[in-house]
């Protein structure tokens, strides 16, 4: 029996993936990061009918990061974990990590099995990318309202009883929105109304730069990230007159490190190809 039209067209693109994959920069860009959103999305359904068994439970964020963790290595991506023993100890803390990407998720992956105990607040508008919106809402994640900070503020206040008495950590990016430019933007002051309001500690979390990634040259090459946590910055005491201090003094300790590591693994790097050459 002769061949479907489909089936000559779909041996033709398989036959022709690898060619363009080596070859077209924009074609392995958009490859890679639709592999990464299909993986995610595919394992989302299939652990879906394991966590509604435990509803809002953020240990299901462990299982979701063991399933989903060897996205990474698909797309040529190394995180290498540093201050691991901040993250470790079972206590109630404010995470507050710079914010590259998407493929900051993957690097949380591998951070959530050291973590144990951790949601995140993340934009409402993810709820709705399901299955991995209802996947996050089982994981007890923090869908906010960005564009109201006072309905986002009384939501996150709400959580944190929870929080303290479960000893949960609470991951935030302060910058808001995605920047991949090679600095630590402005942060808002949310999670630190947080951490002043209930007392509990700052734990800064930093990503070195995202070298191999650009949306601008369609870009997502083989990469080295190093994410650093830094010790606890406490709260005790301070009241909302501090807020600005306190960020000053976060922002500033997280851009040291940033800029740190971000050097090391580009020399680290750069040496690497000398000696390959």
């Amino acid at each position: 029996m002769a061949p479907s039209c489909f089936e000559v067209i779909l041996v033709a693109f398989i036959l022709v993936l690898p060619f363009l994959y080596e070859t077209s920069r924009t074609f392995r860009y958009y490859f890679k990061f639709l592999m990464y959103y299909g993986i995610v999305m595919a394992n989302a359904m299939l652990i879906i009918p394991i966590m509604i068994f435990r509803p809002g439970n953020v240990k299901n964020l462990v299982l979701a990061s063991s399933i989903c963790h060897h996205v990474s290595t698909l797309l040529g991506l190394r995180w290498e974990i540093r201050g691991r023993e901040h993250l470790e100890k079972e206590r109630a803390c404010i995470i507050v990590a710079n914010h590259q990407s998407s493929l900051d998720v993957l690097g949380m992956f591998d951070l959530w099995p050291v973590m144990d105990k951790c949601t995140v607040v993340a934009k409402k508008e993810i709820f709705y990318a399901w299955p991995f919106g209802l996947a996050a809402w089982l994981c007890g994640l923090i869908f906010i309202d960005r564009m109201n900070s006072e309905k986002a503020r009384s939501v996150l206040n709400t959580a944190t009883k929870h929080i303290k008495d479960k000893k949960i950590k609470l991951w935030v990016f302060p910058e808001g929105t995605r920047h991949n430019t090679g600095e630590i933007h402005p942060f808002k002051k949310g999670a630190f109304h947080v951490a002043i309001s209930s007392q509990l500690p700052i734990l800064p979390v930093v990503f070195s730069s995202y070298y191999f990634l650009s949306t601008e040259e369609k870009r997502l090459d083989a990469g080295r990230i190093v994410i650093t946590t830094l010790p606890p910055i406490p709260t005790e005491g301070l009241g909302k007159d501090d807020i600005e201090a306190l960020m000053d003094k976060t922002r500033k300790a997280m851009s040291d490190v940033f800029h740190a590591t971000s050097r090391e693994v580009q020399l680290s790097l750069a040496t690497s190809k000398q000696h390959v050459q």
